[in-house]
């Protein structure tokens, strides 16, 4: 009859008190009212210490936040925007064992989740970015960086889980889309992959991800957050760290690690984009005293002593803002001066010549297109194809071929993900149908035709897009553009560019 009852308390260090009470309860008979009202007395009596001692367990009630947007919606947001994160950022070996260590703290940490706010469909990730500023951030869904300077700054492990917690709890709490929601903005859209660079617009990567120095484009929803948000991601921050056998107070002394490596100015990014909600200190401490910590304490440890020591062997990091300038000049495209766009665009020539992608690929283009190279791609277009359209570079006939980090090793789904992007990106055209099976250099390949009236040219347009997968996962793509009453007299170029490709990854 009391089963219900201590299937609620099932906390470790409350097993003994359980005992008693079903010790004493046994030896109740029910015989009288009065039997029943010293019954009574006695359960809240035994109960009521029970109880307290639970809500010490378990701290304060931290609400979810209205959100109109699907936990998948999360998901695909933060899977896209960490691809292209992995693509721009200088990030360390993930076969090192500096990411293996965060890694295991971050996994550590997802598992001391509390029970309601897990989502099964979350994708925990954990990478080290090499940049010198202290900064770390999630992106919804899951995927999380942590900057190399964060770690060397940290005094304990503690400190370092504390930054990963307080990060996981705007995850699990969806921060990214409630404030998304919250604006309520008809111009926020979920970000895609691709960018405008179908219909004849070049750039407008979603991979401008380093903008306006060390904010991402998608920091105004995504990594700057509410001051209630933040005092929400503190306290949950400090309830998983217990939960995970760390002590909560690390979180409130990283706060002043920070400070002090800052010599109080403005400075580390991850205290600007996460704005003190006031007493942050206070509240986390006394958060802390109503909390246990679970098993044995994990403060520090001499493996994050190790860690340190090689960060610190290595040559020096760049800071963002460094990553920042390096990202936009390997992002500019640079046309010829005086490159315009023309109506009659000369057609390909009979002749090829070879081209060499970053070690990953090879193929041979017609002799009289000139390649334009950005960061992950290059774009092979004739003259009188390229130019400038509304203050953005432009072309109408060519290819792109170029790698993207999708963030699945599923051929089928990274194609899908990849081409709604693409279609996000430039509204005016339709996937005509479904992908076809194909092949690139003998490998499975996928391809999918789109159809739309261009922009800037005003002819219905034919985009053939194939895509491929490489051996360390990231997808190889070739996109073939023309006006759609000119293919004919393209389709031999596209198909032997398409046969001559060579895959080295």
């Amino acid at each position: 009859m009391y089963q219900d009852l201590f299937s609620l308390f099932d906390t470790e260090p409350q097993k003994a008190l359980q005992q008693l009470i079903k010790d004493v309860l046994r030896n109740f008979k029910l015989s009288t009212i009065f039997d029943c009202v010293r019954h009574a007395v006695v359960i809240a009596i035994l109960v009521g210490p029970l109880m307290t001692l639970d809500a010490l367990a378990q701290g304060s009630r931290v609400e979810m936040p209205k959100n109109k947007y699907s936990v998948s919606q999360d998901v695909q947001l933060g899977r896209q925007a960490a691809g292209e994160v992995r693509q721009q950022m200088p990030l360390l070996s993930r076969d090192s064992r500096i990411n293996d260590y965060v890694e295991d703290v971050g996994r550590r940490l997802v598992s001391a989740i509390p029970r309601e706010y897990q989502q099964s469909g979350f994708q925990y990730s954990f990478e080290v970015v090499n940049a010198s500023d202290i900064n770390a951030f999630a992106l919804p869904g899951g995927p999380m960086f942590v900057n190399r300077g964060m770690i060397e700054a940290a005094r304990t492990e503690g400190e370092m889980a504390g930054v990963m917690a307080h990060e996981i709890s705007h995850v699990v709490l969806r921060h990214g889309t409630a404030q998304a929601t919250k604006a309520n903005s008809a111009k926020f859209q979920l970000p895609a992959i691709g960018g405008a660079i179908l219909g004849a617009i070049l750039g407008g990567n979603v991979g401008s991800v380093i903008s306006q120095g060390t904010q991402f484009g998608l920091g105004a929803y995504f990594l700057k957050y509410s001051r209630e948000y933040e005092r929400d991601a503190d306290i949950l921050g400090a309830q998983i760290m217990a939960r995970a056998g760390y002590d909560p107070r690390d979180l409130a002394n990283m706060f002043r690690t920070i400070e002090r490596q800052s010599g109080g100015s403005s400075g580390p990014e991850w205290l600007s984009s996460h704005p003190n909600p006031g007493n942050r200190y206070q509240v986390i401490n006394e958060e802390a005293s109503r909390l246990r910590v679970s098993g044995s304490s994990r403060s520090n440890s001499a493996e994050f002593s190790q860690v340190q020591s090689e960060l610190r062997r290595m040559s020096k990091a760049l800071t963002m803002q460094e990553i920042a300038n390096r990202q936009t000049s390997q992002n500019t495209r640079s046309y010829p001066a005086g490159s315009r766009v023309e109506q009659n665009v000369e057609y390909p020539a009979g002749n090829y010549r070879a081209y060499r992608g970053s070690n990953l690929f090879e193929i041979n283009v017609p002799g009289n297109w000139q390649a334009f190279e950005e960061q992950s791609s290059v774009t092979f277009a004739p003259r009188g194809a390229y130019g400038n359209y509304q203050g953005q570079s432009v072309f109408t006939h060519g290819a792109i071929v170029g790698i993207a980090n999708v963030g699945s090793r599923n051929l089928q789904a990274a194609s899908e993900q990849y081409i709604n992007g693409l279609l996000q990106n430039n509204s005016y055209l339709q996937a005509q149908g479904r992908f076809r099976r194909s092949t690139i250099d003998g490998r499975q390949a996928l391809a999918i035709t789109l159809t739309g009236r261009s922009p800037v040219t005003g002819a219905n347009e034919a985009v053939m897009v194939y895509t491929s997968l490489l051996r360390n996962g990231n997808l190889f793509y070739v996109i073939n553009v023309v006006p759609r009453e000119q293919y004919r007299y393209y389709e031999r170029a596209f198909n032997t560019m398409l046969q001559s490709i060579n895959l080295n990854g």
